[in-house]
């Protein structure tokens, strides 16, 4: 009987099954290998699974051999574990600025990292459906624009828009486009935004990834950036990526507001033990209305003890809404 044409896929179609259909609680005997190399169109017989099997063993898979009642093989060690899968599905579909249509593409993508019983698990326990999500399809391909242009080290030109109460796009600068020198991308407060500076105002600028339309790559080369600019620093002070003035803010907290402090400002921030109630910190902000925004959310548990200037601004914000 001839060979068919796959006989020369032999290796290929055991090692995607072996991946696809093994893992620790999923096992195939050789009988049932042999079962699924002839749904391929392959014919073969024990001896060779034996010796393709060791091949892809050889290769770098981590095929293990199981000894029970029947012995069966399963893939151990994968690229990603299930728990890992989990967590990056989980963070995809968490993702504000994905679309809930490319949230549901990649996870089916991550469940191809699995096996099929592990992927279910994975979309079994990720639900993306009604969550809030972007409007704007565009934002992955924003991303990939943005990070060649960062590589590449060249400006970018786009339209930047809001929402009006019908749900429609109004673009800034009567429809102009902007031109900035992009440095990174950073996740903020669920929303994506890429740093940049904005020559317009010669200064450091934040733009949301999901209201960016009509993103190109130029010519020019982006603007040097100061040597004692840093990504990290700058993203910590600043609130919900709104600029404002840089200070040196000193706070009175209570003490139940510690981790609060420390998983926004770091472990590196100086902690000051006032009495057995309330400790004190002194850290550089960008003070605007969203600072004030995450201070009023504390209440009486904290407050601004200096700068003057900054706690009339405070006092300020907060009598304004009041009468408001």
């Amino acid at each position: 009987m001839p060979k068919s044409v796959n006989q020369k896929l032999k290796l290929l179609y055991l090692q995607k099954i072996l991946l696809e259909k093994t893992d620790e609680n999923h096992l195939l005997t050789v009988k049932d290998i042999i079962r699924e190399l002839q749904r391929c169109d392959i014919e073969v017989e024990r001896k060779t699974v034996y010796t393709d099997i060791n091949a892809l063993q050889k290769f770098g898979h981590d095929i293990i051999c199981k000894k029970s009642k029947s012995t069966g093989y399963y893939v151990c060690e994968r690229d990603f574990q299930l728990t890992e899968l989990k967590l990056l599905a989980d963070a995809v579909a968490s993702a504000k600025f994905i679309s809930e249509k490319k949230s549901q593409i990649l996870l089916k993508k991550l469940g191809l990292l699995a096996s099929h019983h592990e992927s279910k698990q994975i979309r079994r326990n990720i639900m993306v459906r009604n969550r809030v999500k972007t409007m704007n399809e565009q934002v992955y391909y924003n991303v990939d624009a943005v990070n060649q242009a960062i590589s590449e080290k060249k400006q970018i030109t786009f339209k930047y828009f809001d929402y009006s109460l019908n749900k429609e796009r109004v673009y800034r600068q009567n429809g102009g486009s902007y031109s900035i020198s992009p440095y990174a991308l950073f996740w903020d407060d669920e929303n994506y935004y890429v740093i940049a500076y904005h020559k317009k105002y010669d200064d450091i600028s934040n733009f949301r990834i999901d209201r960016m339309d009509s993103v190109e790559l130029l010519n020019e080369s982006i603007e040097p950036l100061a040597q004692n600019f840093n990504v990290g620093e700058y993203a910590r002070k600043t609130f919900s990526m709104f600029r404002g003035p840089e200070e040196r803010v000193h706070l009175k907290l209570k003490n139940n507001l510690i981790n609060v402090i420390l998983d926004k400002f770091g472990k590196d921030v100086y902690i000051n033990k006032i009495d057995e109630d309330h400790f004190q910190v002194s850290i550089n902000v960008c003070v605007s209305t969203s600072f004030f925004g995450w201070l009023f959310q504390f209440g009486d548990e904290a407050k601004i003890l200096a700068p003057n200037h900054v706690v009339n601004a405070y006092q300020n914000r907060a009598k304004t809404l009041i009468e408001d």
